[in-house]
């Protein structure tokens, strides 16, 4: 057996309340650069599954740009560290330095690409940076800011120019190389949250909180004009962004509103247009990010909703693209329609997919709450979080209806459906079991013993339950009783998953101890052992649809497939599938296996037989 990615959906932008995010794009395709934890992720808009991610920051990522020509990518995290690295093929590493003390909010290459200015949060006044790409080398000082510095600009012609803003209120002018302080603007009221030159380095523009974009001559940085108010903003602007021909801004704000503003002779600007982005009215609605990009106009929501617009035509409907910003914990594929998937992320978001397409819309629950477990049958969704309850969700299309629910009086450590009778539940606590019928708890047993995973049989007629002493517990349900029939005791390590095979004849568990067993139900004798390939926790198991295959993902970021049938040495492992830890895994088929993980992606993974 082989494995191959076959697709990749892409999470997010990571976003933060009352702060902005940059988004970039490549000089000569319509690639866009944004970053999601310690991951950069390069999206070609053109095909939103043309997903590529770059990993190696050892801390958040903030920022990201491509080099004048296309060939390189910088990227810079909170730690201060910027990584020049190849934007095609192995991304294979250039250079790493250590720029500033603190978070870096934003970076740009000069021109010519032989250097990069970086800004953020630093110790004493160290705020802004510009050095060498290829030594480090500084070239410049960087005085009169004395609070941390969101935003910085290279102009794109010469003479060179460099301009940074701040929290501080001030916009800095430098020229140089090497740079020296020339002069402070003092127009803004509040924090300036962007600032970016023309493509023609003939303006700059600053955008703040206090709702206003001031513009300045790009050589001198005299004030030539601003936004106008009429039709404006009015909340804070947290991104700007130039169009190609230099005549036209794009901004955003937390109004929720993006504005195309047409900047006349005069400098000063006037709203052309204000676009609509789907969405509710909510806190996730506010604007935070935005790129003009060729033909394209990008907004990015503090939910993390993606808007696409042409800019040749405004008034058609825009592309959304959405996602995961948080860790995906679970999925599942609907059996009643084809190719569609279902996920849930740590933030309580149920998204749908549809294979081969990506991005098919948000769940709109009625209820938002932090999801733990999560399973699915026909028409209904059942979900469990930290709450103590268990929601029972109807759902038809994109949309969820009722919402029933039932609290089980301690914390769910796992959730499963007897598949043949829907209604019935199984819900793991701590000391014991709830069974649900529908909408009510039937029976509460405690065990004895702390409870770590559960399973329950297609037929509802056998429940097992992994202990926190390694052990699984095997009973026989009877209405609303538990009668216990058997102990099996193989693993070294708590339990932290256990799942029938959809035949029936087997079942498979893994532990905290990174190994995994398929068990023969009948008989529960061991039928695959030294499932030991994994070098930390076991964090979630699937089976195929045919019985044939058993997957395990794990912290260590792997996924491991098995052949029931051969020795485990046998297996198939896919390295990295998932940065920071495997938490989802169910099979689309009997040839691919979907996976999810901390860094909020989904994968698909085909796999081809021996």
């Amino acid at each position: 057996m082989s494995s191959e990615l076959s697709e990749t959906y892409a999470c997010m932008p990571s976003t933060e309340r009352g702060r902005g995010v940059l988004i970039s794009g490549h000089p000569k395709s319509n690639k866009i650069l944004y970053t999601n934890g310690r991951s950069v992720i390069i999206l070609n808009l053109d095909n939103p599954l043309d997903i590529a991610v770059y990993g190696e920051h050892a801390y958040p990522a903030t920022v990201a740009r491509y080099s004048p020509n296309g060939e390189w990518i910088a990227s810079a995290d909170v730690s201060g560290t910027v990584r020049i690295w190849g934007a095609y093929n192995e991304h294979v590493l250039k250079k790493e330095f250590k720029v500033l003390s603190g978070r870096i909010d934003d970076l740009q290459w000069s021109p010519d690409g032989l250097r990069i200015v970086a800004s953020g949060d630093g110790k004493g006044k160290s705020f802004v940076r510009a050095f060498m790409w290829d030594s480090g080398t500084n070239v410049g000082e960087f005085d009169g800011h004395s609070r941390r510095v969101l935003s910085c600009a290279f102009k794109p012609t010469r003479p060179f120019r460099i301009v940074t803003c701040g929290e501080d209120f001030m916009v800095n002018f430098y020229e140089g190389p090497p740079f020296k302080f020339k002069l402070s603007c003092r127009d803004h009221s509040n924090f300036v949250n962007c600032v970016r030159f023309s493509p023609d380095g003939g303006k700059f523009i600053s955008v703040s909180s206090d709702k206003k974009g001031k513009i300045y001559d790009g050589k001198t940085a005299d004030k030539i004009g601003e936004l106008s108010a009429e039709d404006g903003h009015t909340g804070s602007i947290y991104a700007v962004s130039w169009s190609p021909d230099s005549k036209q801004v794009l901004t955003v704000s937390a109004d929720k509103t993006a504005k195309v503003w047409d900047i006349l002779e005069d400098g000063s600007g006037k709203v052309k247009k204000t676009l609509a982005c789907s969405g509710s009215v909510g806190v996730e609605d506010m604007l935070v990010g935005c790129l003009w990009h060729n033909n394209h106009l990008v907004t990015v929501s503090l939910g993390g909703m993606i808007n696409v617009f042409s800019a040749a035509d405004l008034d058609k409907a825009p592309v959304a693209l959405s996602g995961h910003m948080k860790n995906v914990t679970s999925l599942t594929v609907l059996k009643s329609v084809p190719k569609v998937i279902l996920s849930t992320s740590y933030e309580g978001l149920i998204v749908k997919w549809i294979q081969g397409k990506g991005f098919s819309g948000k769940l709109q629950r009625k209820e938002s709450s932090q999801i733990k477990c999560f399973t699915s049958v026909e028409d209904e969704i059942i979900t469990s979080g930290y709450d103590n309850k268990v929601m029972r969700i109807a759902f038809q299309g994109d949309q969820c209806g009722e919402v029933v629910l039932v609290d089980v009086g301690s914390q769910p450590k796992d959730l499963n459906l007897a598949l043949l009778s829907p209604k019935l539940a199984l819900v793991a606590i701590d000391s014991g079991v709830v069974l649900l019928q529908d909408t009510k708890v039937i029976s509460t047993v405690n065990l004895g013993f702390s409870v770590s995973a559960s399973a329950i049989s297609p037929d509802g007629t056998e429940a097992i339950i992994g202990g926190q002493d390694g052990k699984l517990h095997i009973y026989k349900i009877n209405s609303d009783t538990l009668t216990k029939e058997d102990v099996l005791e193989k693993h070294r390590g708590a339990i932290s998953v256990i799942r029938y095979s959809p035949d029936v004849s087997m079942f498979a568990s893994g532990d905290l101890n990174r190994e995994a067993i398929v068990w023969d139900r009948a008989s529960r004798e061991v039928k695959l052992k030294n499932m030991l390939y994994h070098s930390a926790r076991i964090n979630c198991l699937a089976w195929s649809p045919d019985s044939r295959l058993v997957a395990t993902g794990s912290l260590d970021t792997c996924v491991i497939i098995y052949e029931v049938d051969k020795p485990a040495s046998s297996r198939i492992t896919i390295k990295g599938a998932h940065l920071g830890g495997v938490y989802g895994l169910a099979f689309a088929d009997e040839h691919s296996v979907v996976s999810s993980g901390e860094d909020a992606c989904i994968r698909i993974w085909k796999i081809t037989p021996p």
